[in-house]
This record gives C-alpha cells, sequence and structure tokens, in this order.
C-alpha cells in the first residue's frame, strides 16, 4: 500500500518540516510504503498533488497542515470515481476538523499515530457549486473576517487572532436580505450569517451544533437572523453556555441534506468553505453521504457524535479480517 503525505510547510507555527521523517516512520509502521510533498506558494497545490497521486491509485493521502490544506485535498480528490483514504495532521490555527475527529493538535507526530489504530470512519463531505468543503460553510458579515485576518497574525497568535479581528468587526456587521431554502422550509429576510456545518467544531467551539452527527448525510444549518451588537454578544454567550442558543429566537437550526442561497437584493453574499473564499451565491449546496473514508480516533468521539451504522460498519471489516486470517 502506498501512501503520500502532503504537508504546508508554513501551517502553525512551522513545526512539520522537521517532524516529517518521524512521520514518514509511522505510516511505514503502518504497512504503507510513505513519500512525502511539500506545498508550494503556488495556487492549488496541494489540491492538484492529491489529484495526483489518487490517480496513480495512491492508498492513502495524508493532509497536514490547517483546515485550509485539508480542504484543499478533498477538493483534489472529491470528484473522482476512486479514492484514497484520507487521514489528518492538523498544524494551523483553529483546527476545526482534527477536533471533530479527536486528533491530537498539539503534537503532529501523535496526530500522525491515530493512523495505527486502524480506527476509520465514512464521512460526509459538502459540494458547494464546483467547489466542496469537509467541515463548515457559510456567509454573511460575521463569516467575512475570517478573509481579514493576515496569515502572519494567524501563525503567530493563532486563534486570537480572530477573537480580534471579530471584535473590530462587530460595530460595521449590516445584515444581508437573503432567500434559503432547506428540506423543511425557506427563510426569506435579513439575516446577519448562516453557517452550515458537517461536525459540531465551528470556529474553535464544540457547541454551535450540538446534535451534530458525522456522516448521518446531513448538514446543521444556522441561520443567525437580523442582530445588533447586544444581540451577538448574547448569543455567543448562551453557545458558550452549553449550547443554548439553539432554542433563541433569533436563531433557526435545522437538520437538512441541501441548501440553496441566494441573496434578494443587489447585495453580496460571499461564500466561505472551511475558512477560504469559495465563490458568491447564488449557491446550491449538497451533502455527499459518506463520500471519503477518513482515520479518526473513533474510540474517543463520543457516540451522540457519529451515525449509529458506523459501529455496524466496523463490526463488518472485522468480521471480514478474521475470515482472511482463516483462509
Amino acid at each position: 500500500m502506498r501512501a503520500r503525505l502532503i504537508y504546508n510547510p508554513t501551517s502553525g507555527h512551522e513545526s512539520l518540516p522537521n517532524n516529517v521523517g518521524d512521520i514518514l516512520n509511522v505510516l511505514e509502521q503502518a504497512g504503507y510504503e510513505a513519500s512525502a510533498y511539500r506545498t508550494t506558494a503556488k495556487k492549488r497545490s496541494a489540491l492538484k498533488e492529491a489529484r495526483r497521486v489518487a490517480q496513480e491509485g495512491f492508498d492513502l493521502v495524508v493532509a497536514a497542515g490547517g483546515d485550509g490544506t485539508i480542504n484543499e485535498v478533498v477538493n483534489g480528490i472529491a470528484d473522482l470515481d476512486k479514492r484514497p483514504e484520507m487521514a489528518i495532521i492538523p498544524a494551523g490555527t483553529t483546527n476545526d476538523y482534527a477536533r471533530a475527529l479527536k486528533i491530537p493538535r498539539d503534537d503532529v507526530v501523535e496526530a500522525a499515530k491515530v493512523v495505527l489504530k486502524k480506527q476509520k470512519l465514512d464521512v460526509d463531505i459538502g459540494q458547494a457549486g464546483d467547489n466542496y468543503f469537509i467541515n463548515i460553510a457559510g456567509g454573511g458579515s460575521m463569516t467575512e473576517l475570517t478573509y481579514e485576518v493576515p496569515s502572519a497574525y494567524k501563525s503567530i497568535l493563532g486563534y486570537l487572532a480572530y477573537l480580534v479581528k471579530g471584535a473590530e468587526m462587530l460595530p460595521r456587521i449590516s445584515p444581508i436580505d437573503m432567500h434559503i431554502e432547506y428540506d423543511d422550509g425557506v427563510f426569506d429576510g435579513k439575516a446577519t450569517m448562516f453557517l452550515i456545518g458537517l461536525t459540531n467544531s465551528i470556529g474553535g467551539m464544540e457547541q454551535i451544533a450540538p446534535n451534530s452527527v458525522i456522516g448521518d448525510g446531513t448538514f446543521s444549518l444556522i441561520i443567525v437572523k437580523e442582530t445588533n451588537l447586544r444581540d451577538l454578544v448574547h448569543l455567543i454567550t448562551l453557545v458558550l453556555n452549553g449550547g443554548r442558543h439553539v432554542d433563541n429566537p433569533k436563531i433557526i437550526y435545522t437538520k437538512t441534506k441541501e441548501i440553496t442561497v441566494k441573496a434578494n437584493d443587489d447585495n453580496r453574499i460571499m461564500i466561505n468553505l472551511d475558512g477560504e473564499y469559495g465563490g458568491d451565491a447564488p449557491m446550491v449546496f449538497k451533502n455527499l453521504h459518506n463520500h471519503v473514508r477518513m482515520y479518526a480516533n473513533v474510540d474517543s468521539i463520543p457516540l451522540k457524535s457519529l451515525d449509529s451504522t458506523q459501529e455496524e460498519k466496523d463490526v463488518g471489516e472485522k468480521i471480514i479480517e478474521e475470515e482472511k486470517k482463516l483462509d
């Protein structure tokens, strides 16, 4: 079996280059013939490499870097008929997806060792027009702060950079008149933002989508209606206090498989995909159910966050492995 490590040397505190050898050794211990690719400053460098090795028949692609690097690797393989399995090594600022999969976020070599446990999940990904996302999509004034945080600040200050920029933007946040269609309804009116989540971890917090289930074929849709500064502060307090924001009248919170978003006027709605700009509305978002097989710390993920069919798949795989041993 062949594995390709695709790593971003500038992610986080630039710790990855010094640990590539140890990560490759871990992959070799897991039974893979392992090699590495260092991404470059060229646009879509990680995406192109992920697609290339997938088309060459590699069995595993390991995305090492921030959420942006993981997003690129997913986009490189998502539309292929035959896709390699994936693993992630977080080395970015928020590392939302790694947090959801309970992958160590403070030691890249320990993160690589998750592969040794041989625990995997069939995870959903989102399709937004011609692009894909693996954790979060959104639009509205609040989501635009990710574009305004300089890369140097992200590396030095981490998530604090987002908090500082968010506080700076709050006074000039203005709602947008939107039309949002989802499985069970339609929202027409002014909204401060909408979020579409595939896990419970968004922006470094695990209570924004409290009943999110990995791999259940649905998005968690959150629409924040027209709000002022006081409303927003109150909603953030409710998020931090056990996810109680979902019952607030300023919030629409639902599960859905497909979402259509457009502006009701000439305002621009920029779409954010895993923290990066992904085009403008109108946009259709579709859930691609169990589209990628991903290494995860499955035994550390709360059962309520896992699709109930996942356990059945794991049992089935163990039975097949035992049968092969008997043969």
